[in-house]
């Protein structure tokens, strides 16, 4: 049985939840990891994250195309800096694993 760091767990836990399109096998297969023990940190973490239509607000008004654009631009963004910074991580990890 492998031993995460405490800090790895909640990284992976906080990208978990910053993918809401993404399952926790997804997540869990991007990391290298079980998804049985994601699941198990996400639920120990006591973490949901927003699903279905109800979760999501309404604009104040319709965004012009480029704000749209913009908009999904930052969101990947956001994402991909989260998943680099676990896999950063991630990578540091195994490679202290592996000077046995």
């Amino acid at each position: 049985m492998r031993h995460y760091p405490p800090q790895f767990k909640a990284d992976a836990v906080a990208l978990y939840q910053s993918r809401p399109e993404s399952t926790i096998r997804q997540v869990a297969a991007d990391l290298g990891i079980d998804s049985e023990t994601l699941r198990k940190w996400v639920r120990a973490a006591g973490a949901n994250r927003p699903r279905g239509r109800r979760a999501k607000k309404a604009p104040a008004g319709p965004p012009t195309p480029l704000e749209a654009e913009n908009a999904a631009l930052r969101k990947k963004v956001r994402e991909l800096e989260k998943e680099c910074e676990v896999l950063r991580k991630a990578a540091r990890y195994s490679a202290r694993e592996t000077r046995w």
